[in-house]
C-alpha cells in the first residue's frame, strides 16, 4: 500500500480516529488548519484499531479502488481467491451487488497478482443461477477470466458441516468446501436494511449466502431455522466464525434505509467503504443508515448493543467498541462526510 502522510484531525479526540491521508506536505498547510492534538493521547491510536476507509463518490469502480488503496490487507499475490458478492436477488443495487463494483474488485486483485478468482453465492430469493443470469454475471465472469460457482447446484460432499462450540444453531450449518479451502476471501456487500428479521444487511449478514439452505440428501432447512428463530441476529454473527475475509468492500453509493433486502426507500449515500474488520465496517454502515433516517430497529440504542454487532464482538470477530475504529480518508470532502458519520457512530 502507498505510504503517504498520516494526519489525525483534532475531531478525533474522545472517539473514533479520523485519519486523512494526503499526498504531500503542501496539502497539510492548505487543507487542515486545526491544531493537531498530542499523538500520545489514547484516543488517537486505539490498540488494534479497526481501519475503515471512507470514500465519498458516485463512481463505484474508482471508489472501490481508492478504498482498497487506503487500507492494509494481506497481499493477494499468488493466491486463489473467492469473491463473495450479494446475490440475494437480481434486483438493482442496493438490492444486489453492482457489476461495476465486482469488476473493479477482480481487476484490482488481478493487478495485485491473484492467481485465480472464483465468484460464487447462494440466493435467498429464487434460483441462484437465474439470479446470476439476470445480472449477466456469467458473461461478466467470461470477460474477466474468472470462474463461477452456484451453491444451489453443489452435491452433499461439496459441503462441510460446521458446529461452533457456542452457537444458537441447533444442527450447525454447512459451507462450501471450495470456499473454505480458498487462500483468501474478498467480500462485497451493500448498504441496506432487512425487513425479514435481520434488521440490517451489511457484511455480517452477507455471510448468510455462504450457508446451504439444505444439503442434498437431507430435508432439513437451515434457512427455515434461521428465519424462524428469535436468535436470528445472533445466528447471523455466528455464521461468521467459519471464516475470516481478507478484505470487505461495501458499496454504499445507493442505500435502502427501510425495507430491504430487495427493495425499499432508496437514498443516495454516495460512499464506498473498505475494511478487514467486519464489525468495524458494519458499525460505520449502521451509522450511515441512521444518518439518513432508518427503521426503529436499526436506529434505537447504541450501535454496539445491536444484536448482530454485539454477538460478533462477543465472538471476537473484530473491534468491540466504537473508539477502536479508525476511519481513513484522503480528501476533505470525504473527511467532512466521515466526521458527520463519526458523530453518529459515537452517539
Amino acid at each position: 500500500m502507498d505510504r503517504r502522510l498520516f494526519l489525525r484531525s483534532s475531531a478525533a479526540i474522545g472517539g473514533v480516529v479520523l485519519t486523512s491521508r494526503l499526498t504531500n506536505a503542501s496539502d497539510v498547510v492548505g487543507r487542515l488548519t486545526d491544531p493537531l492534538p498530542d499523538p500520545s493521547h489514547s484516543a488517537w491510536w486505539p490498540s488494534a484499531p479497526g481501519q475503515v476507509s471512507f470514500v465519498k463518490t458516485r463512481d463505484r469502480a474508482a471508489g472501490a479502488k481508492k478504498a482498497l488503496d487506503l487500507i492494509d490487507f494481506d497481499s493477494p499475490k499468488g493466491k486463489s481467491l473467492f469473491l463473495k458478492p450479494n446475490f440475494n436477488s437480481a434486483h438493482a443495487t442496493p438490492g444486489s451487488s453492482h457489476n461495476d463494483t465486482m469488476a473493479a474488485l477482480v481487476r484490482y486483485m488481478d493487478a495485485a497478482g491473484a492467481d485465480r478468482i472464483t465468484l460464487g453465492d447462494r440466493s435467498g430469493m429464487g434460483s441462484t443461477r437465474k439470479v446470476m443470469e439476470d445480472k449477466d454475471v456469467f458473461a461478466l465472469a467470461d470477460e474477466l477470466g474468472i470462474e463461477t460457482m452456484v451453491f444451489d447446484e453443489l452435491e452433499a460432499d461439496d459441503f462441510e458441516m460446521i458446529q461452533p462450540e457456542t452457537s444458537h444453531w441447533k444442527e450447525g450449518f454447512a459451507f462450501p468446501r471450495e470456499f473454505l479451502a480458498a487462500d483468501g476471501v474478498i467480500q462485497t456487500c451493500c448498504l441496506k436494511t432487512h425487513q425479514y428479521g435481520g434488521h440490517f444487511t451489511l457484511s455480517l449478514k452477507n455471510s448468510v449466502g455462504l450457508a446451504a439452505k439444505t444439503v442434498p440428501g437431507s430435508d432439513y432447512s437451515y434457512m427455515r431455522e434461521l428465519h424462524s428463530s428469535p436468535d436470528m441476529r445472533r445466528m447471523i454473527a455466528e455464521l461468521n466464525t467459519a471464516y475470516a475475509p481478507d478484505v470487505i468492500v461495501l458499496d454504499g453509493v445507493e442505500a435502502f434505509v427501510n425495507g430491504g433486502p430487495h427493495e425499499g426507500k432508496r437514498v443516495d449515500a454516495e460512499v464506498v467503504l473498505a475494511s478487514t474488520d467486519r464489525i468495524a465496517l458494519d458499525a460505520v454502515g449502521v451509522a450511515l443508515l441512521r444518518h439518513y433516517g432508518t427503521t426503529p430497529e436499526v436506529a434505537d440504542g447504541k450501535i454496539f448493543d445491536l444484536e448482530q454487532i454485539a454477538r460478533a464482538a462477543e465472538l471476537g470477530l473484530g473491534v468491540t467498541a466504537p473508539d477502536q475504529i479508525e476511519i481513513i480518508t484522503d480528501d476533505m470532502e470525504s473527511a467532512n462526510y466521515a466526521e458527520t458519520i463519526r458523530e453518529v457512530l459515537l452517539a
